[in-house]
This record gives C-alpha cells, structure tokens and sequence, in this order.
C-alpha cells in the first residue's frame, strides 16, 4: 500500500471552474487581438471592391463639377457677362441657324441719311447693298443711285425711307428694303441706317481713315450744314450757303468731317461731279472703315471698342441682331481685301425728259421696256446684272 494521503479540496469553487473551462485563460485571444482581426476581415473585403469605389468616387466628382458648371453658366446667362460669351461663341462658331441668308449669302442694306440739322434728314443719299458670301468670306458692294424712280410711290428711291417711317413706325426699313429687293432682283436679309453725325463720330474714333483718292476733284458749292436757308444779304447765287471743297489724288488720311465732305461732294467739276462717282467714293469710306475696324490698333483698344459700341447703339438703326451682327463681324475679319465695289452701270438705266410723269423730277428708270406694258418698269436686266457682279465678281458683265 503507498503511504500517500488524498487532501481533500478545501476551495470548491475553483474545482467547479476547472470542470466547467478547460481551456487555461493564457490560450484566449486578448481583446485588441480581436478587434484587430476584425478589422484586417473588413479590409479584405473592401479591398475585394476597391475599383467599385474609386468609380464611385470619380463619377461624384465630375457629377459635382458638372453641376456647378451648369450652375455658373446658367448665372452667367442671366448676366451682361452671359450676353458677352454668347457673342464671342456666335463670333467664333458662326452659327448658321443664327443668321439669315440665301444660297450662303447675307444681303444687307447700308443706308446713309442727312439726320438732325440737315435739310431733308430722312433722305437716304446713300444706298448700298451689301452681300455677303459665307463660302469665301468675300463682301460685294453694289451702290444704287439715289434717283431712281419708283413709280407704286411715286418718288425717288431715296425717299422710300421717309415715306416708310411716314406710313408706321419703325415702316423705312422695311419698306425700303422691299423696293430695294425688286429694283436688285435678290433679297434683302438686314438694314442699317446711320447719319452724317454718326458717321463722323465714328471715323474719329478710329482714329480717321485712309483712302485712295482716284481722281483730283474740287467742289465749289458743297453745302455749309444750317445755312440752307441763308439769305446771303440778297445774293442772288446765294453764295454763302456754300464752300470750297477739294481732294487730290493719292492715299489722304481723313477725319470724320473730311471724310463726310469726300462722300457728300456732287457739284464737281467732270467725272467727279455725277452721283455715280460719288457712290463709288462712299463704297471707298466703307472699305477704309471697315479695314480700320478689323485693325489690331482698334480690335485691341477696349476704350476705342466700347465707344465704338455705345455708338453705334445710340446712332445705327438696324434690325440686324447681336448674334447676326458677332458672325458678320467675324466674315469681315475673315475677308482680307476679298473685297469687290460696283456701282449699277449707266447702260441699263435711262435719264427720261423732266415730265409730269415723274413730277418733273431728275430720274432714272431701267433701259429695258416692258413690251405688253410700256408704262411698267422692268427690271430683269438689273437683275441679271446684279446676279452676274455677285457670282462672278472678277467679270464685267459687259454682254447684259
């Protein structure tokens, strides 16, 4: 027998601890070791996803940045900034939809007035069509005598102007362009009107303009604006309503007043002294203006583009609107001396005797007669001629 003695367990509780755990407390995991495991578990699985949420991810920045696009640019339209982006869009995009035009030609129609101060200030002594080909980017000029007569009014072309503005408000232009377009045979899209004040402002701001005087010319009775009804103490001739005018041939840089003299000028002596020579002359101012305007000394003047503007806002009336006005800025940018003047030759019009048929006024009507109607007037050969000038600008068009 072995001489070993059982105690008896004098602690009960801990032989109930032992019975119920067999695992001794040194082999669980401590409380950080099971949060970290969990952890590494989640990290697994994101990771399984990870392009999942940097697609996410991506698509809510750009969504956000789209969003705050549209918010600005729908701000910026309600604002004059908005006004100023839609037009540099026009000017370099050239929308089409956004202007008119027939068969890629923008027609319009310049017209100069006398304007306040002046005798008779709604008679348009300038008449030219202007038609611009959206292919090339070249601009046609065609000047349309003043005294043509239109016999539906019974008055002279340049007169449709105020009887239009007689008849309704806001009616010159557009009575003036439908004559126009049956005299020329092609439509008339805009109109713009401007007075000699306005013409003036306008070449001083850009600093004057260079032109090419074809011709020596001197004028002896070119009118002094508020003298028109002078008395002259009695003169019979009436002399001091006048002054003398002259230009030598040459390249002359000209002012606005001087400039303004040079178009106005119809009392000289030979060639210069007819209303052809002196459309041709104001279809020079035209170019030389246009030609100053597209300079870098005014596109990168902002005070001289901003008078500019506040200018032709108060003085030109126009239906030509912003973003039409952005695109023909753009084609006239574009034209670099893609540049073609007539004038309606004299061969196609007729100079009738002084009559009552024409209120013994000096007109002119179209050569060509109509047979079954010799009182009606037909234009078809201006038509054709205008035609001829606009497609095929290097020809004469001599055989119409």
């Amino acid at each position: 027998m072995s001489n070993v003695k059982l105690m008896p367990n004098k602690n009960p509780v801990q032989k109930e601890n032992v019975s119920q755990n067999p695992v001794e407390p040194e082999h669980l995991p401590a409380k950080g070791d099971r949060r970290r495991v969990a952890v590494s578990r989640l990290k697994r699985k994101i990771l399984k996803h990870v392009w999942l949420l940097r697609t996410l991810v991506i698509t809510g920045l750009l969504s956000a940045l789209l969003l705050s696009v549209l918010v600005l640019f729908n701000v910026i339209k309600k604002t004059q900034v908005g006004f100023y982006f839609s037009l540099a869009n026009d000017f370099i995009f050239t929308p089409s939809e956004k202007i008119k035009s027939s068969q890629d030609r923008t027609n319009i129609l310049i017209l100069g007035k006398g304007g306040g101060g002046h005798e008779a200030p709604d008679l348009t002594d300038t008449i030219i069509l202007a038609s611009v080909n959206h292919l090339d980017s070249s601009i046609s000029l065609i000047s349309l005598p003043r005294d043509i007569w239109i016999p539906a009014l019974r008055a002279k072309l340049n007169s449709i102007y105020y009887w239009g503005n007689k008849k309704q408000d806001n009616g010159g232009i557009v009575l003036t362009k439908a004559t126009v377009e049956e005299v020329a045979g092609v439509p008339v899209h805009y109109a713009a009107i401007l007075d000699f004040s306005a013409f003036k402002t306008i070449i001083d701001i850009l600093g004057g303009v260079e032109v090419d005087v074809e011709r020596s010319f001197t004028d002896e009775k070119y009118p002094i604006p508020g003298k028109e009804d002078d008395e002259c103490d009695k003169d019979p001739e009436y002399k001091c309503r006048y002054e003398t005018v002259k230009f030598e041939a040459g390249r002359i840089q000209m002012d606005g007043e001087t400039a303004l003299k040079f178009v106005r000028s119809r009392n000289a002596i030979g060639d210069e002294g007819t209303d052809f020579a002196r459309a041709s002359r104001q279809q020079k101012v035209i170019v030389a203006i246009k030609d100053k305007m597209m300079s870098r000394e005014v596109l990168l003047s902002p005070k001289k583009m901003l008078l500019l503007k506040d200018e032709i806002l108060k003085s030109v009336e126009t239906d030509v609107e912003a973003s039409s006005g952005a695109i023909l800025a753009r084609r006239a940018l574009e034209t670099k001396g893609n540049f073609t003047s007539f004038v309606i030759p004299e061969e196609l019009l007729e100079n009738p005797p002084y009559s009552q048929r024409y209120d013994n006024l000096y007109v002119f009507i179209p050569r060509k007669k109509d047979i079954e109607n010799p009182l009606k007037q037909d234009w078809s050969e201006i038509h054709e001629w205008v035609i001829c000038v606009l497609n095929k600008p290097d020809s004469e068009c001599e055989e119409l």
